[in-house]
């Protein structure tokens, strides 16, 4: 009984690890990457500040994965990529996050498209809550590239963690452009 008792302490105090939930979805790239089987899409083990934390499926139905990254402060990113079987609406898509931004207090502030490369890029940012001089957000982003939806979320607090929205929303699209949409 002591035993259990000491591994179950020792089990506690170990700190997470990144998961991989991939299962043959991604395989192991250069400099700990996370490469796309199908896409060929990267997830680097860093974007700026953002670490990856994740990678796997999201929806089985849909073919959906991920990959997941968060830096210090609260700030995270996630990256989905969505096997086009037709025309892709990210209004559509992205509607049950919009959703449930929604109906935990979230408001829009902002809507429209933004270029990324030679990609066009839909982008929908709500706000969340605001505390002193910080405006806690949310940006979902959408485009199409190849035969792939490549989804965006971000949520971080303007102005402090702006810098970092952008190079992660640049970095996401650049790769999409590079190495799904150029193939």
């Amino acid at each position: 009984m002591k035993t259990l008792l000491i591994l179950a302490a020792l089990a506690a105090a170990t700190p997470a690890l990144a998961q991989n939930t991939a299962a043959d979805v991604f395989a192991d790239g250069k400099d700990g990457a996370k490469v796309h089987v199908a896409s060929s899409f990267i997830c680097p083990l860093r974007i700026g500040l953002f670490e990856r934390d994740a990678v796997g499926q999201s929806d089985i139905d849909t073919g959906a994965d991920f990959c997941a990254y968060s830096a210090l402060d609260g700030v995270y990113g996630t990256i989905t990529l969505i096997p086009l079987t037709g025309a892709y609406d990210p209004k559509a898509s992205l509607a049950q996050d919009f959703a449930e931004t929604e109906q935990t207090g979230g408001h829009m502030i902002a809507e429209g498209a933004v270029k990324a490369g030679a990609l066009s890029v839909y982008t929908r940012s709500y706000e969340k809550a605001k505390l002193e001089d910080l405006h806690y957000r949310v940006l979902f982003a959408g485009a199409v590239a190849g035969h792939w939806a490549v989804e965006a979320t971000i949520e971080f607090a303007d102005p402090r963690d702006t810098p970092q929205e952008k190079q992660f929303l640049d970095a996401v699209y650049q790769a999409a452009q590079n190495e799904i949409a150029a193939k």
